[in-house]
């Protein structure tokens, strides 16, 4: 009857579902700052392209459409830098933002050598920065993004999972 969500890695012929689904994610976070102009909404369709190609991409499928996303990359400090979790409004609060964040984690980790994970959220995300305290990050500081939203910086260790995630 009902289908199954499956997470897997990106391919390049995800990425345009990645960038129509990430326009549609990220609306209610500018919303949520008056700010239209915030990189998500305004990132081209070949920059997505170039990420999945080049970094660490995952999809959650929901048949062949693409539900949900999260990129991340090694950074130069051995961090992972984790951006751009996204899920559709019409399936968010049923666990597939986390199962996105422990896939690109753990490949991180296990794959690309990762020995912390890092992320930014609006000041405002009370759900994003719920989801990322319930899965074991913890505020490091503050930040502000090229756009002027003021960013909580949140990290954790690799291999630290909450087991309510």
């Amino acid at each position: 009857m009902g289908m199954s969500v499956t997470i897997s890695v990106a391919t390049e012929q995800d990425a345009e579902q990645i960038f129509r689904l990430q326009y549609l994610c990220f609306q209610s976070e500018a919303a949520l700052y008056g700010n239209y102009r915030i990189d998500p909404l305004v990132q081209s369709l070949d920059s997505v392209r170039t990420e999945v190609v080049a970094d660490c991409v995952f999809v959650a499928r929901l048949g062949d459409e693409v539900v949900g996303s999260v990129r991340g990359k090694v950074t130069e400090d051995g961090a992972a830098a984790i951006g751009k979790l996204c899920v559709h409004p019409r399936l968010q609060g049923h666990g597939i933002g986390a199962r996105l964040l422990r896939a690109a984690e753990t490949a991180l980790a296990e794959q690309r050598g990762a020995t912390r994970f890092r992320l930014h959220t609006g000041h405002r995300s009370e759900s994003n920065l719920r989801l990322y305290r319930r899965v074991g990050y913890q505020t490091v500081g503050r930040s502000k993004g090229a756009d002027g939203v003021e960013m909580i910086v949140l990290e954790k260790a690799a291999g630290t999972y909450a087991t309510t995630a």
